[in-house]
Formats: C-alpha cells, sequence, structure tokens
C-alpha cells in the first residue's frame, strides 16, 4: 500500500500536475495555430503568387535534381507559424502583463540607485541606502 500512496503524491504534487495541464493546453494551442495557417495564411499567400503549395517547384543543375519548393512550403509555415505566435499571444501577453504590473506591483525603486526592490525592503540590496517602508 506504500507503493499506492507514494504514486498519489507523486501524481499530485504541483509540478507534475502543472506539466500535465502545459501538454494538454500546448497541444490544443499547436492545433489552432495550424488552423489559422492552413486556413486563413495560406490561402492568403495563394491570392498573391496564385499557388498554395510550392512542392513541385524543382530545378536541375548537372543531372541533380534540387526540390527547392518543399523547403519553400516549409519556411513559410514556418515564418507563418511563428508571426502567429507572436502576433496573437507574445504581443497580448506582453501587454497584460505590463498592465497587471502597473495595477499591482511588487517592486519599487530604490530613490539612490534607480534598482528595482521589494516593496518591503528596508535597504537596498545594490547600493544598501536606507529606506522608508511605503504601506
Amino acid at each position: 500500500m506504500k507503493v499506492v500512496q507514494d504514486f498519489k503524491k507523486f501524481l499530485l504534487r504541483g509540478n507534475v500536475v502543472d506539466l500535465a495541464v502545459a501538454v494538454v493546453v500546448g497541444t490544443a494551442f499547436a492545433a489552432l495555430v495550424k488552423a489559422l495557417v492552413a486556413d486563413i495564411l495560406t490561402p492568403i499567400i495563394a491570392m498573391i503568387f496564385g499557388k498554395p503549395n510550392f512542392e513541385k517547384l524543382s530545378f536541375t543543375i548537372n543531372g541533380s535534381h534540387f526540390l527547392y519548393g518543399d523547403l519553400l512550403n516549409n519556411l513559410i509555415t514556418f515564418l507563418s507559424v511563428a508571426a502567429a505566435v507572436f502576433f496573437f499571444v507574445v504581443v497580448p501577453v506582453n501587454a497584460l502583463m505590463a498592465r497587471r504590473a502597473k495595477e499591482d506591483p511588487d517592486t519599487k525603486e530604490c530613490p539612490e540607485c534607480i534598482t528595482a526592490i521589494p516593496l518591503k525592503a528596508r535597504r537596498c540590496p545594490l547600493c544598501t541606502s536606507e529606506l522608508t517602508l511605503t504601506a
């Protein structure tokens, strides 16, 4: 029975649950980004270049056949996914975190050396100047 109890403890530890949630949310997010690229961005590229798929593009030099179209497809997919993640996740999350930091600061600035220090600090760890507590 000790093994079962240890297994329960292992499963209910915070980092295991957090990792499981991250994997599930990451999988769902990957599907969302894939759909965004396939259903929105790829048709826009097809509208501009006239082809949604560059897989057949190739050239031959001295009997060697180079299929650069597949590389081009993967490059466009990578850039599209990176742009989608940046503009639809990174930028909004950064804006949200900046707004949250302004609303509920957990640090203050040292008046002597302008270093960010915890709100309850009584002395700056960098310049060691004494500070007044703020409520």
